[in-house]
């Protein structure tokens, strides 16, 4: 709700941008559907519009991309750009792997068959303790009941998303609803479904696959100017990718199979070493996510969330630009 108006609140002047924004509003309109502009204007926030994957995946694209053209560069150099889940359609565009047309063609049709066809849901369920430390062997066990709940007949569960502290889980009714009941529910919240959320990153996801492969031609993938990290922790660099492979693996694998955000965040932090992470609005919803995997992997010496606290107090090294002071420090 809070991230409602956020394009024209932080992007009013920017010629370049406006200019995006009103192509990608041209084009959404000649799909029938609601344009950018119009869906960040509303005088208020509705989940059943601004949740549904057709009109959410192209509104958080957009503040984003614009987010990501108003870093300072001449504070900032970027040496690598990554995402969880949908935002590896963002970072293909901020890598320049796909033009922002490109980019927002992918978005559009991929959040738009995933409402159209809308098979499974999520969930998530945190394995850390308060500071942001995992609970030693809570994934496994949560892990063999998932894989336990999955071998029932008729239940479908798996692993969604490794978000560092959080297990996002997918699957269908069956299978989502006996976690639910084998599980402790933990601070009167957990575990909790994610509102016009499908089975994201499984093999329910398959026709969305295909049908993403059928609609998404290979022309629309160029060379990246920027390494890229994906949601297996790979790394695609500049002048050594293949734009074929590069189109499989978004639209086959990294849609039905487990996005690990933590590896790719792991991957960012050891093998390029940034002084900075930057998260792109809008809201701020990973940025916990990215300070637990940045914890479990140890960065900077960080065990506990007091450590990352701590950092943050003379030199913050996780900057969200949800956040107005931290997007301040991104953008002057």
């Amino acid at each position: 709700k809070t991230e409602l108006g956020y394009l024209a609140r932080h992007h009013p002047h920017a010629a370049n941008i406006a200019a995006y924004i009103a192509a990608f509003d041209a084009y959404r309109i000649a799909l029938g559907q609601q344009s950018i502009s119009e869906l960040d204007g509303m005088t208020r926030f509705s989940a059943a519009t601004h949740t549904r994957g057709d009109n959410a995946s192209a509104l958080i694209y957009a503040c984003a991309l614009s987010d990501f053209a108003a870093i300072n560069r001449e504070r900032f150099d970027i040496v690598g750009v990554t995402g969880n889940s949908m935002g590896w359609y963002i970072a293909l565009a901020c890598a320049g792997a796909l033009d922002p047309m490109a980019g927002l063609r992918v978005v559009n049709t991929m959040g738009t068959l995933m409402q159209e066809q809308m098979l499974g849901e999520q969930l998530i369920y945190p394995i850390v303790d308060d500071e942001w430390r995992e609970i030693p062997g809570n994934r496994e066990i949560l892990m063999a009941e998932v894989n336990a709940i999955n071998a029932r007949a008729d239940h479908v569960l798996g692993l969604s998303i490794d978000l560092g502290g959080m297990l996002v889980l997918a699957g269908n009714e069956a299978g989502l609803g006996a976690f639910e009941r084998a599980v402790p529910p933990l601070d009167g919240r957990y575990p909790m479904r994610l509102q016009n959320h499908a089975g994201f990153h499984t093999h329910l996801q398959k026709p969305v696959s295909e049908l993403g492969f059928d609609a998404l031609p290979e022309d629309l993938f160029e060379q990246p100017k920027t390494p890229m990290i994906d949601g297996r922790g790979n790394i695609w660099q500049p002048k050594a990718t293949d734009e074929a492979t590069l189109r499989t693996y978004t639209l086959g694998h990294q849609v039905t199979e487990t996005y690990d955000f933590a590896s790719a965040i792991r991957t960012a932090a050891r093998e390029f070493m940034p002084d900075v992470f930057i998260l792109l609005g809008p809201g701020t919803t990973l940025g916990g996510a990215t300070a637990q995997s940045l914890i479990r992997c140890g960065w900077r010496g960080w065990q506990s969330k007091a450590d990352f606290q701590a950092a943050a107090v003379d030199k913050p090294q996780l900057l969200s630009m949800g956040i107005p002071n931290q997007r301040a420090a991104c953008v002057s």
